[in-house]
C-alpha cells in the first residue's frame, strides 16, 4: 500500500472549504459514536460518551481530517499529542503521532502560484536550482531546498495559502468541536486560552517575525559546540516565504541508537539550554515538536529549527518557575504545592478537594527526582502511578482549571523536552543543574 502523503494534496484556502472539511469530520465522529455505541449496546454494555468518541476510529478520522486541512486546525492537533505526553492513551497516541509527521504538501500549480505572488511570476531566475518536491511538510508550510547562484544552500519555508487568514475560524471550529462532543465541561471557560492560542498562531504564521526571532536566538546561542541555528536569508523572506541556511543533519530519533554518553550528553545540554531559556533569556522556543531538532553525527551538534513558536517569558512566569524548581531542591512538598498553585499549575478547587491525593503525586515527583545521582528518563514505572491518580482528580471535572496560556506555552517546552529524554532514554542530573541556579 502506498502513503499518499508523499503526493501533493490541494490545500483548501477558502472559509467554505474549511468549513466543509469540518462538517464532514463532525459528522464522521458522530456516525462513529452511534455505530460504536449500537455494537457495545448489543454486547449488553452501557458505555459513556467519553468512551464512544475516543476511539481509535475517531482519532483516526480527525487526524486524517486535521492534515488535510493544516494550519491552525493541524497545528492544534499536533500540539494536543504532544502536550498530552504519557498521559494519553498508547493507541490515541500513536494515532495523534501522524500529525507530528509530514503532512500532504501542495501541488506545484498550487507552490509555483503561491511563490508567483510572493517573489514574482520569474521566481526562478534568482536560483541556481530549486527543489520541487519538499523535504519536508508540516502544519503551516512545507519545506524546499534551494541554491543561489553564489552557492548558498538555502532552505525555503512556504506557507500554505488560506492558512494565516483561516486562523481565528479554525480555532474557534476546534474549540466548537470539543464543546459539542461534550469532552470539555460547560463550565471551564476558555475563551481566554482560544484567544491566546489565536494569537500565537497568527505570529506563528508571520514568517517575517520568525525571521526576527530566528536571528535573536542565533545571537543568544553565539559560537555553541554544542547548537547550530540556521541564519536567515532577508533578502527572500516575506510575511509567507522564509528563507534560511539549509543545515545538513539527520532525525533526533536516530540518536535512539547512539551510545550512552551521547545522548546523555546530547539531552544534557537541550536541558540546559530550556533553563538558560526560562532563566536567563526570557526568551523560548515554546515548540518541542521532535522534527525541530536535527543530529550531527559528524560535529555532534543539535540543530535547532522552527523559531515561529518563540515568545518572550514573562518575568512572573519565570520567578514562579524558579519558586517551583527551588521548592522540588529542597524536597518541600507544601512549599511546592504553594508554588504550583502561584504559577497556575494546579487550581484551587483540585487542591480543596482532592489535597491527600495531590500531596501525594507531589511525593512522588519528589522521590524520583531527589535521588542522589543522573535521573534515568527511561525508567517509566512512576509514570503509571502519576497517570493513575491525576485521572482520579481529572475525573472532577468540578476540578478542571486552565493554567495562564503563559504558563502553559512555557510547560509545553518542558514536557516535550522530557518526552525527548524519555525516548532516548537518557540519564542526566537534572537535580545539579536546577541547584546551579541557586541564589
Amino acid at each position: 500500500m502506498t502513503d499518499d502523503r508523499s503526493k501533493g494534496r490541494a490545500v483548501p484556502s477558502g472559509r467554505l472549504s474549511r468549513l466543509g472539511v469540518f462538517g464532514r469530520l463532525a459528522g464522521g465522529v458522530a456516525g462513529g459514536v452511534a455505530a460504536e455505541g449500537a455494537r457495545r449496546l448489543a454486547r449488553g454494555e452501557r458505555p459513556s460518551m467519553g468512551d464512544l468518541l475516543l476511539t481509535p476510529a475517531n482519532a483516526t478520522r480527525v487526524a486524517e481530517q486535521l492534515s488535510h486541512l493544516r494550519g491552525a486546525a493541524m497545528k492544534l492537533g499536533q500540539m494536543v499529542s504532544m502536550d498530552a505526553g504519557d498521559m494519553l492513551p498508547a493507541e490515541l497516541a500513536t494515532i495523534l503521532a501522524r500529525l507530528r509527521d509530514n503532512a500532504h504538501h501542495m501541488p506545484p500549480a498550487q507552490l509555483d502560484k503561491v511563490l508567483a505572488a510572493e517573489w514574482g511570476r520569474d521566481w526562478r531566475r534568482k536560483f541556481a536550482h530549486f527543489q520541487a518536491h519538499p523535504v519536508a511538510a508540516a502544519s503551516i508550510g512545507q519545506v524546499h531546498r534551494a541554491r543561489l547562484p553564489n552557492g548558498r544552500e538555502l532552505a525555503i519555508k512556504v506557507q500554505y495559502p488560506g492558512v494565516a487568514g483561516s486562523i481565528d475560524a479554525d480555532v474557534d471550529n476546534v474549540a466548537t468541536l470539543l464543546r459539542v462532543s461534550g469532552l470539555l465541561p460547560k463550565e471551564l471557560d476558555i475563551a481566554p486560552l482560544l484567544g491566546e492560542a489565536k494569537r500565537q498562531l497568527n505570529e506563528e504564521a508571520d514568517y517575517e517575525r520568525e525571521a526576527g526571532m530566528l536571528a535573536r536566538y542565533r545571537e543568544l546561542i553565539g559560537d555553541s559546540p554544542d547548537f547550530v541555528v540556521p541564519a536567515p536569508e532577508p533578502s527572500l523572506t516575506t510575511s509567507r516565504v522564509l528563507a534560511m541556511d539549509f543545515v545538513e543533519g539527520v532525525p533526533v530519533e536516530t540518536l535512539e541508537t547512539a551510545p550512552q554518553d551521547v545522548r546523555d550528553r546530547v539531552m544534557h545540554n537541550l536541558i540546559s539550554l530550556v533553563l538558560r531559556e526560562l532563566l536567563d533569556w526570557g526568551l523560548m522556543q515554546t515548540d518541542p515538536n521532535f522534527a525541530n531538532y536535527r543530529w550531527q553525527p559528524d560535529t555532534g551538534r543539535l540543530v535547532l529549527l522552527d523559531f515561529g513558536a518563540a515568545r518572550p517569558v514573562a518575568a512572573e512566569t519565570a520567578a514562579g518557575y524558579r519558586a517551583l524548581l527551588m521548592a522540588g531542591l529542597a524536597g518541600d512538598r507544601d512549599a511546592v504545592r504553594e508554588a504550583a498553585l502561584a504559577v497556575g499549575f494546579l487550581g484551587a478547587a483540585a487542591v480543596e478537594r482532592h489535597g491527600p491525593l495531590i500531596d501525594r503525586m507531589i511525593d512522588v515527583i519528589l522521590g524520583e527526582l531527589n535521588q542522589p545521582g543522573p535521573f534515568d528518563f527511561g525508567d517509566r514505572a512512576f509514570v503509571g502511578v502519576l497517570r493513575e491518580q491525576g485521572m482520579e482528580v481529572a475525573r472532577d471535572r468540578a476540578t478542571w482549571h486552565l493554567p495562564p496560556a503563559d504558563t502553559l506555552f512555557t510547560q509545553r517546552k518542558i514536557s516535550g523536552t522530557a518526552l525527548l529524554a524519555a525516548r532516548l532514554k537518557a540519564r542526566v542530573d537534572v537535580r545539579a543543574m536546577v541547584a546551579g541556579y541557586q541564589v
